[in-house]
């Protein structure tokens, strides 16, 4: 691997904007909303870079109203990153156009790294590298449009291991003026599956010297970030299923890149509940209903509770509460002075690997054909 070309607590630069310590939220779809970036970004102190859920260019000019929900932003979020998905040129252009003549973000980052079949079938997300005419062009009206906003791409190593795309799409967005790029070090076809390919992200650095570099993939623990640093010389990194039930990871994060390693939090099952309870009150505050707010955490249940003694009976109880009253009193229930469990720093999430990636029929006949892409391809609704 390359010999690291910066230091973990150098700060990362996109366009006007420091992030020190170079940490970044991944947009994960029906996670990273304002009420949990709220709460990633209270561990944090409000450092690092909290981006938003997918946003779906056709859904955003279309101004749909679960899109524009998804864009609000809280008061004390900045800069404020957003998220695109798009597959048409045109469609991505009025999209990034109307982000910066109506003031809606500081910052837009755009997708080319989900590998879910409704996305990849239309050409979309990891799929999209392939055509490097098509991923030029959209680059191209996407800086072209933002004006003075920077413009960053989150990519993975390529479609299968029989088409790689991530060195030769890093190449086209240096070209195209693209402020930073996110590499997974993972195929489409790996989805979340095996292990991330971190000599990817230090290939990219070399190929890409011109650029920040982040590095994505296998993140569990404050002490994997630094590591990932060092290895690779990347030049920060951006955390997604490691957050997920551990939004008190940005703190530990902070704490590393500040040099305060070992500083990190072990919070008991009681500070855990305290947490659930303010993320579900969030959300309920956030949807405009409690009732809402606390059926969208049930996903998040498991994820908190991941490595604590709690029987399953009284889990699938806690994943299926309508109310906060409900959440709190059977937290109550629980051994709740339990420690931090050993080994509950470790993979969560989606962990399926080897998929067959869905595309749009005769795609991987010609790289640079993108024949066939129009509006009609666009998601029409956003978060993913």
């Amino acid at each position: 691997m390359s010999t690291p070309t910066s230091t973990v607590n150098s700060a990362l630069r996109i366009g006007p904007h420091t992030v020190q310590p170079p940490v970044v939220l991944a947009p994960m779809a029906g996670i990273t909303n304002a009420p949990f970036r709220t709460l990633c970004r209270e561990f944090s102190g409000g450092k690092g870079l909290f981006v938003s859920e997918m946003i779906t260019t056709r859904a955003l000019v279309e101004r749909n109203e679960k899109t524009m929900q998804l864009i609000h932003f809280d008061a004390s979020e900045t800069p404020r990153s957003i998220q695109l998905y798009g597959v048409d040129p045109a469609t991505v252009g009025k999209a990034v156009r109307m982000i910066a003549e109506e003031g809606l973000a500081d910052h837009i980052d755009l997708n080319f790294g989900c590998p879910v079949p409704k996305v990849t079938r239309k050409g979309g997300g990891s799929a999209l590298p392939y055509k490097r005419h098509l991923l030029r062009a959209i680059l191209r009206e996407a800086v072209s449009g933002a004006g003075d906003l920077p413009v960053t791409m989150k990519m993975r190593k390529g479609i299968d291991d029989d088409h790689i795309t991530y060195l030769d799409a890093g190449r086209i967005a240096v070209e195209e003026g693209v402020t930073a790029i996110a590499l997974h070090g993972r195929t489409a076809a790996q989805h979340y599956g095996g292990t991330a390919d971190w000599e990817a992200i230090a290939r990219l650095k070399e190929h890409v010297p011109e650029i920040p570099v982040l590095g994505n993939g296998d993140i569990w623990s404050a002490d994997d970030a630094l590591r990932m640093v060092r290895e690779t010389g990347c030049d920060g990194v951006v955390v997604g299923r490691g957050c997920l039930g551990r939004p008190w990871l940005f703190g530990d994060l902070v704490a590393a890149f500040e040099g305060r390693g070992g500083d990190y939090a072990r919070p008991t099952l009681r500070e855990v509940a305290g947490v659930m309870v303010r993320h579900a009150t969030l959300l309920g505050e956030w949807i405009g209903d409690e009732a809402r707010g606390v059926i969208d955490f049930r996903k998040h249940v498991a994820w908190y509770l991941k490595g604590f003694a709690v029987g399953s009976e009284m889990r699938k109880r806690l994943a299926i509460t309508s109310s906060l009253a409900e959440l709190s009193e059977g937290l109550e229930e629980l051994a709740l002075d339990q420690p931090w469990p050993t080994g509950a720093d470790g993979p969560r999430g989606r962990t399926s690997g080897n998929n067959r990636v869905v595309l749009p029929d005769g795609w991987l006949k010609d790289p640079y054909d993108c024949a066939g892409i129009s509006e009609d391809a666009e998601l029409d609704t956003s978060g993913g």
